[in-house]
């Protein structure tokens, strides 16, 4: 095989590989050999037909393999003679004029990554914020445990007050008087003044008693879910099941023992130590951006272009699609036009930022153990159904980009806290409510991290569930749902120039040490459609790892 450089500039490289017809001739021969045993054809004894009837009758896609495999190799060779670490997936051509029986030249281009400059990472100073556990947040949320506990006492004849828990069938009417798709429930009970439901539903039902009949009139709010009822007019007819009082709950040791608890010191000492758990990970959270903002002050290389636009790509998508639940569409894509080019700061940071921490781990010894990837193959199996959850496991084992984005959010955490072990750290006791100012105050985007260190990819996130059942959902989800307040629509982005400067650093192994995809030749080149090894190949039917998210937070 020949080999031409044809450019390099930066960290893009193009290559011309002459790869001979003699070269691929002998991989037909070989591939002849090695399935003619395999091959039956009537008069001839199993093994035994000729081999060149078997060119004769598979001879075209014999070619086709023996071509393929030549260029696989080819690009094996080329990247492992020159050194090269491809930063995304090489760009194959077959050029124009190739034939059977003629030398095949092969165009190649890639970007590389780029050297990463020794990072400094001795002189790191942070501020880690702490939030002590007030008494006052413990008996807070043991007062929700109470108040999610209540106890409801028919009420018999009595006019329904605020306050009061009222079980009604329900059926949903536009203005013309037609039903409307999800407005049809039975049995859903309404806790009058808890705001559960849309303006207007809740207060109507003051004074209603049971066996009643009663229609009330809504109007659904502007920003609500479904489009055909945003803003929208609407009558409810409904039939009153039941009124009920709220009983009184203490709280003492019974309340905690109907919780499944042994007593009530026991439920303080587990909502003090979930909520110590919450504020340490807002504290983290923090510091890591912290941390990666001096990273990110403190280094300047040039990035592979191709991996920045693939961030941008991310970002964008998910501006999209948050776009598309505001109040107006077509104002926040609008806004997102505006801040096009500095999204694409953003995620030039991002994908730097990521190559720096890969640097830094690989330098450090960092590592995921077997066992630690064992564990998290297990936990990422847990959200598949028992059929298909050894299938999503054999995935993982076999398919290194699905791996390595498992592997890479535990990579990332021990590189983080490898560099807090580095740092120089004070400490400042703040509240709750100051240091969750300050994370909001940096932008999400902004801060997030690209890492690309052939290992370690990830999707991240934490997430932690503190909704309590109040005990009176009675199953009606999708019905309840079309009278149900939905969340109002987030407010206006600010300017991500504005907060460029904040680093959360979830995010950050998104490429992480993923392994180099074999390429494949493209499809205007048939001759040269390269064939991904079977390890490569996604299996049929089996369940995909998550793909990165463009930005993911830390709890």
């Amino acid at each position: 095989m020949q080999t031409v450089e044809t450019l390099n500039e930066g960290l893009k490289r193009a290559y011309t590989l002459t790869i001979t017809a003699k070269d691929i001739e002998a991989k037909v021969d070989a591939e002849v050999r090695r399935v003619a045993p395999q091959v039956r054809m009537p008069g001839f004894r199993p093994g035994k037909v000729p081999a060149n009837l078997v060119r004769k009758m598979h001879g075209e896609a014999l070619a086709q393999d023996a071509l393929n495999s030549a260029i696989q190799q080819g690009i094996q060779q080329l990247v492992a003679e020159q050194k090269l670490r491809p930063a995304i997936q090489p760009s194959v051509e077959l050029a124009d004029g190739y034939a059977p029986g003629k030398d095949a030249e092969v165009k190649v281009s890639l970007e590389v990554l780029p050297d990463v400059p020794a990072p400094a990472i001795d002189a790191l100073k942070l501020e880690r914020l702490t939030v002590p556990v007030a008494d006052e947040a413990v008996d807070e949320q043991i007062a929700k445990f109470a108040a999610g506990a209540k106890a409801w006492d028919d009420a018999g004849d009595k006019a329904a007050e605020n306050g009061d828990l009222v079980t009604v069938d329900f059926v949903g009417k536009t203005a013309d008087g037609v039903a409307f798709e999800g407005g049809t429930g039975t049995d859903m009970g309404v806790e009058i003044g808890s705001g559960r439901l849309i303006p207007g539903f809740e207060e109507q039902l003051v004074g209603v008693k049971a066996g009643e009949e009663k229609q009330i009139a809504v109007t659904f709010p502007e920003d609500y879910q479904a489009k055909n009822l945003a803003g929208q007019p609407a009558t409810f007819d409904l039939v009153i099941k039941s009124v009920q009082t709220a009983g009184e709950t203490k709280i003492d040791d019974d309340m905690a023992k109907n919780l499944g608890l042994e007593s009530l010191e026991q439920l303080k000492g587990l909502i003090r130590g979930q909520i110590e758990q919450e504020h340490n990970g807002l504290t983290r959270t923090h510091m890591k951006r912290k941390l990666l903002d001096q990273l990110a002050a403190g280094h300047d290389f040039e990035v592979p272009p191709a991996m920045v636009e693939a961030e941008f790509g991310q970002i964008w998508a998910q501006l999209e699609h948050e776009a598309t639940h505001e109040a107006d569409p077509a104002k926040a894509m609008a806004d997102m036009e505006g801040e096009r080019d500095d999204y694409r700061k953003i995620a030039e940071r991002r994908v730097r930022l990521g190559l720096l921490l890969s640097e830094i781990g690989q330098a450090n010894g960092v590592e995921v153990t077997q066992a630690e990837m064992n564990r998290l193959i297990a936990q990422a199996a847990q959200q598949y159904g028992p059929e298909d959850r050894q299938r999503f496991i054999q995935y993982v084992q076999q398919e290194p980009m699905a791996a390595a984005q498992l592997r890479a959010p535990l990579y990332e955490d021990k590189v983080v806290d490898f560099l807090f072990g580095k740092a120089e750290i004070t400490d400042r006791e703040t509240t709750r409510e100051e240091l969750e100012a300050a994370i909001e105050s940096e932008d999400g985007f902004a801060t997030g991290t690209h890492i690309h260190n052939h290992d370690h990819d990830h999707d991240h996130g934490h997430d932690h569930d503190h909704g309590h059942d109040h005990g009176h959902d009675h199953g009606h989800d999708h019905a309840e749902a079309a009278v149900t307040e939905e969340p109002k629509a987030k407010p206006a982005r600010k300017k991500p120039a504005a907060k460029a400067a904040a680093a959360e650093g979830e995010g950050a192994a998104e490429a992480a040490e993923a392994p180099a995809k074999k390429p494949r030749a493209k499809k205007a080149a048939p001759a040269a459609d390269v064939e991904a090894p079977a390890a490569e190949a996604e299996p049929a039917k089996k369940p995909r790892a998550k793909k990165p998210k463009a930005e993911s937070t830390e709890a």
